[in-house]
């Protein structure tokens, strides 16, 4: 990447590498993100506040766009891939200094369905906006989400799909947990492309989303409500 006129981002102060770093995010630019995370670390701030004041914040602004449809999907999957970038930096010291995180959640792809982008997304922009994301990936039947409710003892579950035939399924999962006097334990979030407000309402979940940017700012919703009543 390197010509003339790059960028020197150690050359930066504080608050100007940290709006570079925003630009850097929404364009994707992976070593950038990984370069400026080391240069706010070396400079003495924490691993949270570079987390939340860097790249939470950036990811926001991609997810405003996103929803707003002047960013696509490849774009933000680039986002967040330089996102990850960062991330794989902050992870080992957020967990020494046991960072505060909104919450955790379950995400998977219901069974019968190998769609993963949206659910990608979803991991993804969650993971930016500070939560613990465990995706156990596509195709799952309801043993794989009670297996890792079990496990990880998430805040949330996600459930994505994309075809018609396999919307149903959510439901199966959430009468599953109803039977077994768990449903109230989980904020039960859908989403996928065929799906709709009434469709989540009928199946027993707390919120249809419609996109991953929509998913975040529910789940920071039911996660602020959970927070009150405690």
């Amino acid at each position: 990447m390197s010509d003339e006129d790059d960028l020197d981002l150690s050359t930066l102060d504080d608050d100007e590498l940290v709006k570079q770093m925003h630009d850097d995010l929404y364009d994707g630019l992976k070593e950038e993100i990984e370069e400026g995370v080391n240069i706010l670390l070396e400079r003495g701030w924490t691993p949270y506040d570079v987390l939340t004041q860097a790249l939470v914040e950036g990811m926001r602004i991609v997810g405003i766009d996103f929803r707003d449809g002047i960013l696509f999907v490849p774009e933000v999957l680039l986002a967040a891939n330089a996102m990850k970038g960062g991330m794989a930096i902050l992870r080992p010291l957020l967990a020494e200094t046991g960072a505060p995180k909104l919450g955790k959640m379950v995400i998977g792809t219901v069974k019968g369905d190998i769609h993963d982008i949206g659910k990608n997304l979803v991991s993804m922009m969650m993971e930016g906006a500070g939560f613990d994301v465990i995706d156990i990936g596509i195709n799952n039947p309801v043993e794989n989400y009670l297996a890792a409710i079990e496990e990880h003892e998430p805040d949330i579950l996600g459930m994505s799909a994309l075809l018609t035939t396999t919307m149903p399924y959510m439901k199966v999962v959430i009468d599953t947990l109803k039977e077994k006097g768990m449903r109230d334990d989980y904020i039960v979030l859908v989403g996928g492309a065929p799906l709709n407000e009434a469709f989540g309402e009928a199946i027993g979940a707390d919120a249809y989303c419609r996109d991953a940017a929509v998913a975040v700012e529910t789940a920071k919703e039911f996660m602020a409500r959970k927070h009150n009543q405690l």
